[in-house]
């Protein structure tokens, strides 16, 4: 429970809003769930997004500015016909090299550069596709992992899931992969603009004394 009023706090900082238990009553009416406390768990455990409470209640303000590049035309190089999505193993952001893998009936898949999923590619070379970043100024809807090291003591949890809302980014998913008496470890998923957004977060975190360790994480295990 106390992690789900984190991951809402977070996010409703992040547009300037608190996180009362009226607002949490009224999101929970809302997509239904029988009171608040079964939202926030539902935010615990994952199975919602505290992205997705906020766009409940305050939808205009989650719409992207009027300037900000569309997320279909995020990604320069592709045809008209020629749909595509971030691989989930490398995660890349606007601002960092990129390639694509053409998948029959699935578009196009997008990889950083440096990606060692794309070995498996090397003998297909007409399966490659040269694309490019827009240059313009990108949405926050591009998740990346990050791989933080905690102190375990009280409080730590809440001021990391602050520090990242200060920052404009938004705490879509946390999972802890290591529990001990003196810390903690755990991968936080956060939705990003680019790569300069990426370093943003990173130093406010490494800036944090109770912070023993963050940094980029990259499952290539999963499939992309």
């Amino acid at each position: 429970m106390r992690l789900g009023q984190e991951l809402a706090r977070a996010a409703f900082e992040h547009v300037g809003k608190k996180a009362s238990d009226k607002a949490l009553r009224t999101a929970a009416k809302m997509l239904g769930f029988a009171d608040d406390q079964d939202l926030l768990a539902a935010l615990g455990s994952a199975e919602l997004t505290a992205r997705k409470v906020v766009e409940t209640l305050y939808p205009e303000l989650a719409l992207a500015a009027g300037d900000e590049v569309e997320s279909t035309r995020a990604v320069l190089g592709l045809t008209d016909e020629q749909t595509f999505r971030r691989a989930h193993c490398c995660q890349p952001l606007p601002g960092e090299r990129i390639v694509g893998i053409t998948y029959r009936g699935q578009g196009v898949l997008i990889h950083a550069i440096d990606c060692p999923a794309l070995e498996e590619f090397e003998e297909q070379p007409n399966r490659w596709v040269d694309l490019h970043w827009h240059s313009g100024r990108h949405a926050a809807v591009n998740t990346v992992s990050f791989d933080v090291v905690i102190s375990n003591d009280a409080g730590v949890l809440g001021r990391i899931c602050t520090l990242i809302g200060e920052q404009k980014a938004n705490i879509s998913d946390l999972r802890f992969t290591e529990r001990k008496p003196d810390f903690y470890r755990l991968i936080i998923d956060v939705d990003l603009r680019d790569v300069e957004h990426l370093h943003m977060v990173m130093t406010a975190l490494e800036a944090e004394t109770d912070v023993a360790q963050v940094s980029r994480h990259r499952d290539m295990t999963r499939k992309p």
